[in-house]
């Protein structure tokens, strides 16, 4: 049986939207176009210097 006390001795409030936002845009997330792009300009520059 579910024992109510205990369950809102551990309850933690979501952050609010404003909150959230701010979280997420002041992380520099890499995401995968990043990677992609990131592995295109090296595979570019070795191709470049063996064409040398």
């Amino acid at each position: 049986m579910i024992n109510y006390e205990e369950e809102l001795k551990k309850f933690k409030p979501l952050l609010d939207v404003d909150e959230v936002e701010s979280a997420i845009y002041s992380r520099d997330l890499t995401d995968v176009i990043d990677i992609l792009k990131e592995m295109l300009k090296t595979r570019n520059d070795q191709e470049s210097k063996e064409s040398l």
